[in-house]
């Protein structure tokens, strides 16, 4: 184990990203997981995507068991210092308009149309209902 109070920023732990080199943050915490690459069931290769960024999500999105999480504690090289982390929703891509207008209006017709769509099918299966209905009164009498 490394030392306990060793705080990494991202760009040291962005170094170890392939799959002789692989060191992955979880929970805040900066894990050298090389020597179980060739074990993990489900292939080195989702262990080297998951570098370079907060893995925190992936690791616990799989499930993973508390025989996992005790494992962790064998590859653990120190605490990431998270003011070199981005932030969530730091980063906002430029659009053509320059605003984020666009997107507040897509949620608001996305919303409408959530809304008036279902009350369309209701109105259109009524007429349907009704007309059928209808024309076997006609026909009957």
């Amino acid at each position: 184990m490394g030392s306990e109070n060793k705080l990494l920023s991202l760009a040291e732990v962005s170094k170890h990203d392939n799959k002789n080199d692989c060191w992955l943050i979880i929970s805040g915490k900066v894990y050298d997981i090389t020597p179980f690459l060739d074990d993990h069931p489900g292939g080195d290769e989702v262990l080297t995507q998951a570098t370079k960024k907060d893995a925190t999500e992936d690791f616990e999105d799989v499930g993973h068991s508390q025989n996992a999480r005790d494992m962790l504690k064998d590859f653990y090289v120190g605490d990431i210092d998270v003011s070199t982390m981005p932030q969530k929703g730091q980063y906002k891509p430029s659009s053509s308009s320059g605003s984020g207008s666009k997107e507040a209006s897509e949620s608001s017709s996305n919303t409408t149309a959530m809304v008036v769509l279902p009350i369309i099918i209701l109105v259109l299966a009524y007429a349907l209902y009704y007309y059928a209905t209808k024309d076997k009164v006609i026909s009957q009498a």
